[in-house]
C-alpha cells in the first residue's frame, strides 16, 4: 500500500464487543493490587542516581524496572517510561541516561516472562509455541492472556512514576520500538495521565493481517496453525480472542498525543498493521516515515522523541 492507502486502512482483525468492559475490569484489578515498591540503588553518577525497582503486578508477580533519577531536583520534572522489544529485556543504562541527562525521571520495564528480571507466575493450558501472543489464548477466561498482564504491568509502572514526588504528572511520556512501541501505546491507553506517546515500528497490531502478510514477528501464529490446527478449525475463535490484546482495539481510549515512526519496508511488523492502529487514534497524531527502512532503530528516532518531550 502507498501512504494514501495506508491512511484509509482500518484493519482485518475483529474487535470483541466487550473490549471496554474487559479493560475496565483489568484496570480495576491493577488498581486494587498494592505495588509494594522497592528501590535498590545500583549506580551513583555525578548527576543521576540509578535504581533497580521492583513492584507487584496483577496476580502477585514481582516486576523489575530500571529507574534513573536526576539528582538535586528542585521542582517536579517530566518522566519518560520506556519499553523494550520482543523476547529480550531492557538494554544498557545508557538509553535511560539519554533522557535523564536532560532532567527527566526515566523508568524502563522488563516484560514478565521474557529475558529480564521480572517474574512470570502465570499458568495456562495448551501450547504457547514460541512466544507470548497466543499464551493464554485457549483458556475459557480471556483474562489469562499474557499480554493482558504485561500491559497492566506497564500501566502500573506509569502510575507509580506519576505519583513520585519528583515527577510532574502533567509531563508523563512513553517511548519504545516494536513490542516496546505497542506497550507504550497500551500503557497510555490504560493510564490517562500520560500526555505523549512516541512508538516506532509498533508490534501487536492487526493480528489477522499480520498473519496473512507473513509478518516475521508474528510467526508463532502460523506455527500454531501448522502444529496444532492445520485446518484452521479454531482460526476465527483465535483471532477474536487476540482482539482483546490488539493495540488497534485499545487506542480509542487514548488521551495522549502520538508520534509514530514507521519503515515502509518493514516485513516484521508490516506497515498495514501499524496504520490499522494509527488510523483509530482519536487524539492529535503524526506519522514519520522511513521509506527505505524495515524493522529497525531508525536514525534520529531518539532525538526526535527527546525534542518532542522537551517542548512542554
Amino acid at each position: 500500500m502507498n501512504i494514501n492507502e495506508l491512511l484509509q486502512y482500518n484493519g482485518a482483525s475483529p474487535c470483541p464487543e466487550d473490549i471496554d468492559k474487559y479493560w475496565d475490569e483489568a484496570v480495576a484489578e491493577m488498581k486494587a493490587t498494592p505495588p509494594d515498591v522497592e528501590l535498590i540503588k545500583v549506580w551513583d553518577l555525578p548527576t543521576v542516581e540509578c535504581f533497580d525497582m521492583y513492584y507487584t503486578g496483577v496476580g502477585g508477580a514481582r516486576i523489575h524496572a530500571k529507574l534513573a533519577r536526576p539528582k538535586n531536583i528542585t521542582k517536579p520534572t517530566g518522566a519518560v517510561i520506556m519499553f523494550h522489544g520482543y523476547h529480550v529485556r531492557f538494554p544498557e543504562w545508557l538509553r535511560l541516561l539519554f533522557f535523564a541527562g536532560q532532567g527527566f525521571c526515566v523508568a524502563a520495564m522488563d516484560c514478565r516472562g521474557q529475558a529480564g528480571l521480572s517474574e512470570d507466575n502465570s499458568s495456562c493450558t495448551g501450547t504457547t509455541v514460541e512466544g507470548h501472543i497466543i499464551r493464554g489464548a485457549f483458556e475459557s477466561d480471556p483474562g489469562k492472556l499474557l499480554y493482558r498482564s504485561i500491559f497492566l504491568d506497564a500501566a502500573q509502572l506509569a502510575g507509580i512514576v506519576a505519583d513520585m514526588d519528583c515527577v510532574d504528572e502533567n509531563r508523563l511520556y512513553t517511548f519504545g520500538g516494536s513490542q516496546g512501541g505497542a506497550i507504550s501505546l497500551a500503557c497510555a491507553s490504560l493510564e490517562p495521565r500520560i500526555k505523549k506517546v512516541f512508538p516506532y515500528c509498533p508490534f501487536l497490531c492487526d493480528y489477522k493481517k499480520a498473519y496473512e502478510l507473513g509478518g516475521v514477528a508474528f510467526t508463532e501464529i502460523e506455527q500454531y496453525f501448522v502444529r496444532s490446527d492445520p485446518r484452521h478449525e479454531t482460526g476465527d475463535a483465535l483471532f477474536e480472542r487476540l482482539g482483546y490484546i490488539d493495540i488497534q482495539n485499545l487506542v480509542h481510549r487514548l488521551k495522549a498525543d502520538v508520534k509514530m515512526a514507521s519503515g515502509l519496508k518493514d516485513t516484521s511488523c508490516p506497515p498495514q498493521t501499524q496504520f490499522a492502529m494509527f488510523n483509530k487514534i482519536p487524539t492529535n497524531k503524526e506519522y514519520i516515515l522511513y521509506p527505505d527502512y524495515g524493522h529497525a532503530d531508525y536514525p534520529e528516532v531518539f532525538d526526535l522523541a527527546l525534542r518532542w518531550f522537551l517542548e512542554e
